[in-house]
């Protein structure tokens, strides 16, 4: 599958809010995401940026890995290439592939290709429930933690400290694609 995932994604979200017992409103004031927005995505009618998701799903109390198994449910143990889920945000082009089988698992491998120039960034609660490794494949990453700017080349693998607001950020004109390697937080 690729890129198939919007209208799955609208549900899940639905889904998951009406689980939770949570109002628009009450999403919104969680996730700083405006009521009128999450209405759109739930609808249809807005395709969400990775930066967005990470808000919404920091405040359902799961992570952007998560929230996509959710969307892409199916208990497999082997997930080939070809049939690994990708998603790709609509704003910076960043595409995101679920590496491992059943995403949302004790652990996770997710491969993403940050497009030239692009940057993404992702408040503190999505990083609460999961432990981070980035390892980088090829180009140059700079991964902002909190106040601390680390800059990452092919084969440097950084583990994150306590959570806090991240941003990955490619300030070449070259592609850079690096694995993130995500474990829960017990």
């Amino acid at each position: 599958m690729s890129d198939d995932l919007g209208p799955a994604l609208a549900q899940t979200l639905r889904t998951l809010r009406h689980e939770r017992g949570l109002s628009g409103g009450t999403l919104a004031e969680r996730s700083g995401v405006s009521r009128a927005m999450i209405s759109r995505i739930e609808n249809g009618d807005a395709q969400p940026t990775a930066s967005l998701l990470g808000r919404l799903s920091g405040a359902l109390g799961i992570t952007l890995s998560q929230l996509i198994a959710h969307a892409e449910q199916d208990g497999r143990r082997l997930m080939r290439r070809d049939e690994q889920p990708t998603w790709t945000d609509p704003e910076t082009g960043y595409r995101r592939r679920a590496v491992s089988p059943t995403p949302g698992g004790p652990m996770e491998l997710v491969e993403v290709e940050l497009p030239a120039g692009a940057r993404v960034a992702y408040p503190r609660e999505s990083y609460t429930f999961t432990h981070h490794l980035i390892w980088v494949l090829e180009g140059t990453l700079a991964f902002t933690e909190g106040e601390v700017e680390h800059r990452l080349g092919p084969g440097d693998c950084l583990r994150l400290g306590e959570p806090t607001a991240c941003a990955y950020h490619n300030p070449t004109p070259q592609a850079c694609r690096y694995l993130v390697a995500l474990a829960r937080r017990t």
